[in-house]
């Protein structure tokens, strides 16, 4: 394939797909700092608010299982159509949404566009990059996956000092539209679609599955934690249903979500590593801005100023660290990564009233960079572990269990918060101070957490070879 042949450069399609993969992943967090806003436009509360997030990630992790069928059966075309078309239409609904109920539908539109995009780049990357250039092309892909995120609430704290909410899609959509038009005007067609059924059980259940335990979480900071229980305890057992459903269809080889790439252990070791480090980081993206601007009282431009270095920092790294990957393998960097995430959360739970902003700063950018040299290895990794016919399921995997995780993460964090909150001010407590103690002890879950995150990058490999599983053929 011409696209693969050049040695040590980044091929085109791969250009074409991690821009507009950034943009369509921007929009999972750029909804963050615009929820005091909201709360006041919309008159919500600010459980009420969350979901614009929460539901985008966790339509993510529903959409996300089928595309592993879905790019089998289609052209590269047109799941890039698909994709850009839906996050298009979600877009130009979020700027005329009248009622949050419309603007909560566009949103889970635009995640649905989003979710075929992220597997769409990782499975094309593994098809038509050399093994040796992978580092370097997935620290690319790093800018894309990881610092979009990051940079969603710094960008949506200076479109906010220009105008309301709708701006924040006012300003994506022409941007998106051009890029939706250049990619379809030169993405050329990689491999060949196969014709196959698809299983709408597995679909539902796995939908239900994850979409029922992170609701059922998020369902703890109301009070009635029976009612709360029991959506959990159905989402596991359907998420167990689901995992049975796949069991049985692999022995006739139709699985919605191919379960066998779990057998190999780097990637399930990487899938652990970066499902933690995923909670940890958007858990700490939702606590900071509402800390800087509930308990400090920034606005938005300022908030989303003092994040700004860290996710710059962030993705100028992505393909250093790529380069590195390639030469030294990826437990030079993960370790350290790891432990820079432990540090830096660490760090976050001594916020207070009077923590000076270069230390929020300088904790934030520890944090990034940390990332930064944990996600492109963990990726590269955990892929190159499994046999290119299991790529498009393993990506779909990686993908669906990164969402979850971050709206797990989020969920998690927003629930020890407000319930903190509110058992302080119950007993006579400043609203503000118990807060402030409200977001201490959720920055100690992302802290403790960040443990797990080092301990699985111990058991990582320098590189998918040395695992003895198979080498990956270059494409």
């Amino acid at each position: 394939m011409p696209a693969a042949a050049s040695k040590g450069r980044t091929p085109p399609v791969i250009r074409l797909l991690v821009l507009a993969t950034f943009v369509v992943i921007l929009n999972e967090t750029i909804m963050i700092n615009a929820i005091p806003r909201l709360m006041s436009a919309l008159h919500i509360t600010e459980q009420t608010a969350q979901w614009l997030s929460t539901a985008f990630m966790l339509t993510m992790a529903a959409v996300i299982p089928i595309t592993g069928w879905f790019l089998q059966r289609v052209s590269t075309r047109s799941a890039y159509a698909t994709a850009m078309g839906l996050f298009l239409f979600g877009t130009a609904l979020a700027i005329v949404a009248p009622t949050f109920e419309v603007l909560l539908g566009a949103r889970i539109v635009q995640a649905t566009g989003t979710a075929v995009m992220m597997p769409l780049l990782m499975t094309t990357l593994m098809r038509v990059v050399p093994e040796e250039d992978r580092g370097r092309v997935m620290g690319n892909v790093t800018l894309a996956m990881s610092v979009a995120p990051a940079m969603g609430p710094a960008v949506s704290g200076v479109i906010l000092q220009f105008g309301s909410w709708r701006l924040l899609f006012a300003v994506v959509l022409p941007i998106a539209a051009l890029i939706t038009w250049g990619g379809l005007k030169r993405l050329q067609n990689i491999g060949e679609p196969q014709s196959s059924s698809i299983d709408w059980f597995s679909a539902v259940t796995a939908a239900a599955g994850f979409g029922g335990l992170v609701y059922g979480l998020s369902r703890f900071e109301g009070g009635d934690v029976r009612v709360a229980a029991a959506i959990v305890a159905a989402g596991l057992v359907t998420i167990a249903v689901f995992v049975f459903r796949q069991l049985s269809l692999q022995k006739r080889g139709v699985p919605l979500l191919d379960l066998r790439t779990l057998r190999h252990r780097t990637y399930t070791v990487a899938l652990i590593m970066m499902s933690v480090a995923f909670m940890a980081m958007l858990g700490s993206m939702i606590l900071l801005p509402l800390y800087l601007q509930s308990v400090r009282g920034l606005n938005a431009l300022e908030t989303g100023l003092l994040v700004m270095p860290g996710g710059l920092a962030m993705g100028l790294l992505g393909p250093v660290v790529g380069r590195l990957f390639d030469r030294f393998g990826g437990r030079k960097l993960v370790v350290p990564g790891a432990i820079g995430i432990m540090l830096a959360l660490a760090g976050f739970t001594q916020v207070s009233m009077t923590m000076p902003y270069w230390q929020i700063l300088g904790l934030h950018a520890l944090l990034m960079v940390s990332l930064a040299a944990t996600f492109t290895p963990v990726f590269t990794l955990g892929l190159g572990a499994v046999p290119p016919p299991l790529y498009s399921h393993g990506s779909s995997i990686l993908s669906t269990l990164q969402q979850v995780a971050a709206a797990f993460g989020t969920a998690l964090v927003v629930t020890v918060m407000s319930a903190r909150a509110d058992a302080l001010e119950a007993t006579g407590v400043a609203p503000a101070l118990a807060q402030l103690d409200g977001m201490r002890l959720a920055f100690v879950i992302g802290a403790v957490l960040s443990v797990a995150v080092v301990a699985t990058a111990l058991l990582l490999p320098a590189r998918a070879a040395n695992t003895g599983e198979h080498p990956v053929a270059a494409h």
